[in-house]
C-alpha cells in the first residue's frame, strides 16, 4: 500500500509522451506531492501522466501528508491527489478556510482507516469486533516492549488519525507504537499472519490488504463530528477522539492559483475519477506483484484511454 521513498523519488520526471490536446496555459511546473503509499503514488502519476500527454510541465514533489497544507497554502505547492476523509478531512478543512487551498471533488474511491485484527484473534479475545474486548484481551496483543499493555501497530506518524488521543480518551490498556513506513506495517502483519501471532493495526481501503487477509475492524464507537470536536459528547466528558475513525470520499485538493494559471489542468484534476476496485488491484500489482508503479500506471493508462482522454478534452 503506502510504498516506500526509494521508489517515490524514482518517479521523479516520469511523464508520458504525447501531443498536447490543446494550448496548454503556463510552461511553469504544476507541482504534484508524493507520500508514502502505493495508491497516492499510483493516482499522482496517472494524473501527472495524463497532465503532460496535454502539454503541461509537470514535477514531483515527495511531501509529507500533513505538513504539505503548508505549501499548498503558500502556493510552493499546487495540487495533492489524495485527501483522506478518514485522516486529512480537519487539515483540509483549515486550508480551504484560508482560501488559499481549494477542494478539487472526489477522486471517486471511498476511504476506510481503522484498527483491524486477524480472524484467528477471535480465538483468543472472544468479544471482538467490539473495542471493549481490546481491553480484556491487552495481554494477549503486548509485547516485550509493551507488557501488560497490549501493543497496537499504527501507521507512520505523518498519517494522523489521533490514535493516541483515542486510546487515551477511551481508557484503552493499549500502547500505540508505529511503524516507520508503509511496507513496514504490512510486513510485519504478514509475518504476524504466517505465525498466527497476535496482533491489531491500521489497515485500510482501498488496498489489497482486507481481501488477501481474513480478519475484521474493530468496533468502536460510531464516528460524528461532535466526537472531535467535544469533548462533552461520547463515554468521556472530559476528552475527545473517544469514537472511531470517519469513513467517506478521498478528495482532491489543490492550491487556489491553480484555477486561474492552469485552468485546463484544474479541469482535468477536478475530472479525474477512479474506483476502489481498480485501485485495489494496481496497489496489490505493485506491492504483491512486484511491478514498478510506472508500469502499472501506464498499464491503466493504457486500457482506459476514453476515460482519462475526457478529462483533458476541450
Amino acid at each position: 500500500m503506502r510504498f516506500n521513498v526509494l521508489a517515490a523519488t524514482a518517479l521523479v520526471g516520469a511523464t508520458m509522451a504525447g501531443a498536447a490536446f490543446a494550448e496548454v496555459e503556463s510552461q511553469e511546473p504544476i507541482k504534484l506531492t508524493l507520500h508514502d503509499w502505493s495508491g497516492q503514488l499510483l493516482t499522482t502519476t496517472i494524473m501527472g501522466k495524463v497532465l503532460s500527454e496535454a502539454g503541461y510541465n509537470v514535477e514531483y514533489v515527495q511531501a509529507d501528508y500533513i505538513a504539505q497544507f503548508a505549501g499548498l497554502k503558500s502556493g510552493d505547492l499546487h495540487v495533492a491527489m489524495e485527501i483522506w476523509e478518514t485522516t486529512g478531512r480537519e487539515a483540509m478543512d483549515e486550508a480551504v478556510a484560508t482560501g488559499n487551498v481549494v477542494n478539487m471533488g472526489e477522486t471517486g474511491m471511498t476511504a476506510i482507516e481503522e484498527w483491524w485484527y486477524p480472524a484467528y484473534m477471535e480465538e483468543t479475545c472472544p468479544g471482538l469486533p467490539d473495542w471493549k474486548a481490546l481491553n480484556d484481551c491487552a495481554r494477549e496483543f503486548s509485547t516485550p516492549e509493551t507488557a501488560p499493555m497490549g501493543r497496537y501497530l499504527g501507521g507512520p506518524v505523518t498519517w494522523g488519525g489521533f490514535d493516541e488521543e483515542r486510546v487515551e480518551a477511551l481508557e484503552m490498556d493499549f500502547e500505540v507504537v508505529h511503524a516507520g513506513t508503509d511496507a513496514a506495517l504490512f510486513a510485519e502483519l504478514e509475518s504476524a499472519y504466517q505465525r498466527k501471532a497476535p496482533i491489531v493495526l491500521w489497515i485500510y481501503a482501498p488496498h489489497w490488504a482486507p481481501a488477501k487477509y481474513e480478519g475484521s475492524f474493530v468496533e468502536f464507537p460510531p464516528y460524528t463530528a461532535e466526537c472531535y470536536d467535544d469533548p462533552a459528547w461520547g463515554s468521556n466528558p472530559d476528552m475527545a477522539y473517544d469514537c472511531g475513525k470517519p469513513t467517506g470520499p478521498i478528495w482532491k485538493v489543490a492550491w487556489s492559483g491553480v484555477v486561474e494559471k492552469w485552468p485546463g489542468a484544474a479541469k482535468a484534476v477536478e475530472a479525474f475519477d477512479i474506483s476502489n476496485e481498480d485501485m485495489g488491484a494496481m496497489v496489490a500489482d505493485v506491492d504483491l506483484n512486484g511491478k514498478s508503479v510506472d508500469e502499472v500506471a501506464d498499464a491503466w493508462l493504457a486500457g482506459n484511454k476514453d476515460v482519462w482522454s475526457a478529462w483533458i478534452a476541450d
